[in-house]
């Protein structure tokens, strides 16, 4: 047993060096890690402007452009049916945006419309050019469910180009796409221009989505886009630690899921990588020190604690009774009332106090009595 757990160090490591060795793994290593920095640095804005949901409209409606391209153009470079995926997620990008403002239909109910739409007519002109010869070849079939192994080198290099200028716009306007994701009035009225940023922001997120199409798919590239700033958010409260953090989680589960995917057989890349992506944030969500599950119960629980042993330490006249739903704390916490008497604000201040009168033969005694001169005091001796 102990030289088998010894052992597993060496096949670790020897696995490793095969894997980096193999000159597809790394160009597809590569271009996955590109693809997740990407998709952590855009996703941030996109979480954080509540329209994630903009790439699964942008990757769905991305398929019609792909088969158009292909039956307007005859090719099969992955170039050309890319630039028809962004002209089709652009489209239906622009026509939900358009809908949400100009109308009083909702972002999201416009998106799921304009996905739908998008989305089966790609599968209708898909069916239809199935049937063409040599369509069967063309391998459109990809951009549904994503096809990894299809990335070169070349893919490689136009994924870093436009990662180097999304990375750069990032850099230079941080300022105005902070405001346009978290106060975009406040941003208008301080004389910025808020709706280029957002519409720079769309943009972005509709060049990523297109672009990890070929790797990921159409279906699960908004997870790859979401993931990642999820599991970045719960581990920061700063926009620039959770935008480096999200690009350092998409990288790592680009690399991760294509070595999984390389080292057990029938298991698609893609998938792969969005599952990685999935399980951080899942364990960020569980377990992050600051905005986790497991922080947010300890801190709970503790405070319990805290409210149960002030209770047992209040001084005597304060009511120890746990308030009602309808009770706030600051009446809790207020002193009981003293009952009506002294030192009670009900109690009557300057009111005199008059003795109980006697009876009536106590009373003709006391007349009748003599004074200090012998004589009578009451009218009755007076009389006589």
């Amino acid at each position: 047993m102990t030289a088998a757990l010894g052992s597993m160090p060496r096949l670790a490591a020897g696995t490793l060096a095969a894997l980096l060795s193999d000159y597809t793994f790394r160009t597809v290593a590569l271009g996955a890690a590109i693809i997740g920095l990407m998709s952590g640095v855009v996703g941030c804005f996109s979480v954080l402007r509540r329209e994630a949901l903009l790439a699964d409209g942008a990757s769905h409606a991305a398929l019609p452009g792909v088969v158009a391209a292909y039956l307007i153009t005859g090719s099969k470079d992955a170039a050309v049916l890319l630039a028809g995926a962004a002209a089709s997620a652009v489209l239906a990008a622009a026509a939900t945006v358009l809908t949400a403002r100009r109308t009083r239909i909702k972002f999201e109910s416009a998106l799921a419309v304009a996905m739908s739409v998008f989305f089966g007519l790609g599968l209708a002109l898909m069916s239809y050019a199935q049937r063409l010869p040599g369509a069967s070849k063309a391998g459109l079939a990809r951009f549904i469910y994503g096809e990894a192994s299809s990335i070169v080198m070349r893919d490689v290099c136009a994924s870093a180009a436009l990662a180097l200028m999304l990375t750069a716009l990032v850099c230079v306007f941080f300022r105005q796409f902070k405001l346009a994701a978290f106060d975009p009035e406040y941003a208008a009225s301080a004389g910025l221009r808020s709706g280029a940023a957002g519409g720079a922001l769309t943009a972005m997120t509709v060049a990523v989505t297109v672009l990890g199409i070929q790797a990921v798919g159409a279906v699960l590239m908004s997870a790859l886009l979401i993931a990642p700033a999820v599991a970045a958010r719960q581990w920061t409260r700063s926009l620039a630690g959770m935008t480096a953090l999200a690009a350092v989680f998409g990288a790592v589960s680009g690399v991760a899921g294509t070595a999984y995917s390389s080292l057990r057989d029938g298991v698609p890349t893609g998938p792969a990588i969005v599952v990685t992506a999935s399980v951080i944030a899942g364990v960020s969500l569980l377990a992050a020190p600051g905005r986790g599950i497991a922080a947010k119960l300890v801190r709970r629980r503790r405070l319990r604690r805290r409210v149960l042993a002030a209770n047992v330490s209040a001084p005597e006249g304060f009511d120890r009774t746990p308030p009602d739903a309808s009770t706030t704390t600051e009446q809790s916490a207020r002193p009981a009332a003293p009952p009506d008497g002294e030192g009670s604000p009900n109690a009557p201040q300057n009111e005199r106090i008059i003795p109980a009168a006697p009876p009536d033969g106590e009373k003709h005694a006391a007349a009748s009595a003599p004074d200090e001169d012998g004589k009578g005091g009451g009218s009755d001796a007076g009389g006589a």
